[in-house]
């Protein structure tokens, strides 16, 4: 039976003592990287975690959470444009394997269309962002150990572009065995199951201690522009950038409002005078379902933020980012282990001037699963320079939703499956299930579901216009 942490003063101070002894002698990470972990743990363990009251949340005004459309617009004048954009840097996290959805390696050298990768396409838009201004935004990649020698390889392809590419690596966390609180590496576990990265929210110490941070400030950079490497919707938007620099907002936060398959999505409150970031894990069980509403609650994080590079300096030294700490408990060869992760959202509490900016569902376009995969690869978009364009042919601001079986859930067996992808322009939903295969030019319109029987297979011939059908065999085609 696992121990759990008990509330006693003495054994915790106990059991930090012994884990601070044995964190000492891990040799593999580094001396900011052991106090790092201690101080999240004893966070941890002191059971600091601030309970919300749920009566003291207010939604966010219009000064908070500003609507896209009321921001100015950019300069026109391309040499003023030029010095806003010499101020920003792009982040994208990079830490993430592609193992879900069937693939080694980093998920960003995943193909996403005409046979570029998500990398591929953040650097063709910073290059022709660099191109047309004149300005030199660099690219940095936050790396986990999961993904570092494998990104190292990757970006020696683009060293002939105009873009600088700097990649650092974010802490390495050695995972918590349950029963008696020690690291994992400790118990014998040599390789790198023993370790793990704790979330994004470990963006701004790494910044730091990399040495990235002081060498972007030096060299007059104030923003950075952090984002998932997987959302293809997250460009650099120049009227976002000239809107935090006027009105010196150290963070900003880009929420899109919610729609039923975001339900789960942190959202933005008003908290005793602050901006804060209300997760669904720091909601008491009686009101969760008001925290799903989309009546209350009507907006979600899309974790595109832009920070400003003093504020993440001043904030680390004093030690002050103290995010709400996700508990994440694994089992690692039968050994019940814990990671405490945070997220970079949170942090935005702690920031002066923080706000919120309720942008275009555009700026949302996660590559999650091969379902998402589908929609990018169909003719819903387009790709110009780089960046993925929705097609105006499709009249529905929401895109179909897509659930693929489990045969589709690998990137390998979702394209062999398709011998093309099919239009899905006037398409409102698709449910697949059982062993399905897709021919040619194939066009999918209203609701469609296909479901065949275990042990039956289904070819769906070139050329079939499916509208509005519920498919159980050939004969309803």
């Amino acid at each position: 039976m696992a121990a759990t942490v008990a509330k006693t003063p003495i054994d915790t101070v106990e059991k930090l003592s012994k884990l601070r002894s044995a964190v000492a002698g891990l040799d593999q990470i580094s001396e900011n990287e052991k106090s790092g972990f201690i101080s999240l743990v004893s966070r941890y363990m002191s059971g600091e975690a601030e309970e919300i009251e749920w009566s003291k949340i207010q939604i966010p005004t219009e000064e908070v959470v500003v609507s896209y459309e009321t921001l100015s617009p950019p300069p026109e004048d391309l040499q003023a444009t030029k010095k806003l954009l010499d101020k920003l840097v792009v982040l994208k996290l990079n830490g993430g394997l592609g193992t879900t959805m069937g693939c080694t390696g980093p998920k960003s050298v995943i193909e996403v269309r005409n046979g570029f990768t998500f990398l591929d396409l953040i650097v063709i838009q910073i290059e022709s962002l660099n191109k047309k201004y004149g300005c030199s935004v660099p690219l940095l990649l936050m790396n986990s150990f999961n993904t570092h020698d494998d990104t190292q390889k990757i970006v020696e392809k683009y060293s002939d572009s105009n873009i600088e590419i700097h990649t650092f690596n974010q802490s390495q966390y050695p995972r918590l065995v349950v029963e008696d609180f020690s690291p994992l590496p400790c118990k014998g576990e040599a390789g790198k199951d023993g370790w793990y990265p704790p979330g994004h929210g470990d963006v701004f110490p790494s910044l730091m201690n990399s040495g990235k941070l002081d060498a972007l400030l030096s060299q007059g950079k104030e923003y950075v522009f952090i984002a998932n490497s997987d959302n293809l919707g997250a460009i650099v938007d120049i009227k976002i950038l000239n809107h935090l620099i006027h009105n010196q907002n150290e963070y900003c936060m880009e929420v899109t409002p919610k729609t039923l398959a975001d339900v789960k999505g942190g959202t933005l409150i008003s908290y005793e005078g602050r901006v804060q970031l209300l997760e669904i894990a720091q909601v008491p069980n009686e009101h969760v379902n008001e925290f799903k509403s989309i009546e209350k609650f009507k907006i979600f994080n899309t974790n595109n933020l832009w920070v400003n590079l003093k504020a993440i300096k001043r904030l680390v030294e004093a030690d002050a980012l103290k995010m709400e700490i996700i508990p994440n408990p694994k089992a690692m060869n039968g050994v019940k282990v814990l990671q405490l992760e945070t997220a970079a959202g949170a942090a935005i509490r702690f920031f002066d001037h923080a706000i919120g900016i309720n942008v275009p569902r555009s700026r949302f376009l996660p590559v999650k699963a091969t379902s998402d995969l589908l929609l990018v690869q169909s003719d819903l978009y387009t790709l110009v320079d780089g960046f993925v364009i929705r097609n105006k042919a499709r009249s529905n601001p929401s895109n179909p939703s897509i659930e693929l079986g489990p045969e589709f859930k690998k990137v390998g067996d979702f394209l062999r499956r398709f011998k093309s992808i099919p239009s899905i322009v006037d398409l409102d939903s698709l449910k697949v299930s059982g062993d399905v295969w897709f021919g040619a030019n194939i066009v999918l319109k209203g609701k469609v579901t296909i479901t065949i029987k275990t042990g039956e297979k289904l070819e769906i011939p070139d050329g079939t216009v499916l509208e509005n059908k519920d498919v159980k065999g050939s004969a309803d085609i």
